[in-house]
């Protein structure tokens, strides 16, 4: 073996060892199964795909009808829920889904499904646009597994899962204390069995975080895309997270990952240092699945509290679209090439 090729080896093996891992599964980059389906376009009649919307087609009331749960309170006097003609550049259709909380008269809205099958391992994207004023949220997009399956979102926010039936994934913005401008760095807002305890004794999700803070844009579409992998025996550590921004992956959280400390507040990734994460156990039953995707916007004056916002502003929008729930990796939508 020739020293460059042996060079080559041992910086691979340096940078896997960084990661506390002797072997890393890399993520896919770029398009996925977008590539099939340029624009999107026939994206819904593949067999990995489990769930499509782009708010092309319907009234929000009928749109209400393809989810199994909606909450608009009273959309006739806030405009909750409504559809918007600001759209992502890359997105072939004409409308998307708006999002408006007001301070002081609602928390917001969402949508809820429940998948048509559970399964082990789900990528969810979806593009969304905070408004140029955005402030800081409180909850946003989820995914999850109950046992049985609901058709009704049913968080359980300060109580831990005991395995076999529940488990919840938050892909939220956080400012951590106004360190972050708002409406602040992605991470995920986790609950699980070995989720740990909070402070005053209860269990709020931990928020695990990538190695290098992901800052949410205001004005601005971006394209996520979140994957749960669950544990593959109840006596495994190997559930895994990752998350990707424009279709560039920016955390992957799984057995063996360099950690920060980890307390009721979660960790963060670390490059060098810290110590191998123990891994997700999600389940010790077989029979808890994925099959869940709460779009939720809710807004309440805690988080604004928390990161020391004196003023805020009282209407918050946020905007939806082109959302595709597959047990495979998606990517960003890809357009036709011109002419």
């Amino acid at each position: 073996m020739n020293r460059y090729l042996t060079g080559m080896i041992v910086t691979f093996s340096s940078f896997l060892s960084a990661f506390g891992q002797e072997t890393v599964e890399l993520l896919p980059t770029g398009p996925g199964l977008s590539k099939q389906y340029l624009e999107d376009v026939g994206i819904d009649e593949n067999v990995d795909v489990l769930f499509v919307e782009n708010f092309e087609n319907g009234t929000i009331k009928e749109l209400g009808k393809r989810w199994d749960e909606i909450s608009n309170k009273n959309d006739k006097v806030f405009k909750v829920l409504s559809l918007s003609d600001d759209i992502p550049a890359s997105s072939r259709g004409k409308r998307s889904l708006k999002i408006t909380a007001t301070l002081g008269k609602n928390s917001g809205g969402h949508l809820y499904k429940q998948l048509p099958r559970g399964v082990d391992q789900l990528f969810a994207r979806f593009y969304v646009k905070f408004a140029e004023e955005a402030e800081y949220i409180h909850h946003f997009v989820h995914l999850g597994g109950q046992r049985p399956a609901l058709r009704w979102p049913h968080p359980r926010a300060g109580t831990k899962p005991k395995g076999d039936d529940w488990f919840s994934v938050g892909i939220e913005p956080v400012g951590r204390y106004g360190r972050h401008p708002a409406p602040g760095v992605w991470n995920f807002y986790t609950y699980w069995q070995e989720m740990k305890i909070s402070a005053d004794g209860k269990y709020w999700g931990n928020g695990l975080h990538p190695v290098k803070p992901q800052q949410v844009p205001r004005n601005r579409w971006q394209c996520i895309e979140a994957m749960i992998k669950l544990n593959t025996a109840p006596d495994k550590f190997d559930g895994e997270l990752a998350l990707w921004l424009d279709g560039e992956p920016v955390a992957h959280i799984l057995k063996d990952a360099r950690r920060g400390k980890w307390s009721g507040m979660g960790f963060d990734l670390v490059e060098q240092g810290g110590v191998p994460f123990e891994g997700f156990r999600f389940r010790t039953h077989d029979d808890l699945k994925i099959n869940y995707f709460w779009l939720l916007h809710y807004v309440t004056d805690g988080p604004l509290r928390r990161n020391r916002v004196n003023n805020p502003k009282q209407v918050n929008h946020v905007w939806f679209d082109d959302i595709v729930i597959a047990t495979k990796y998606i990517g960003p939508i890809q357009r036709k090439k011109s002419d």
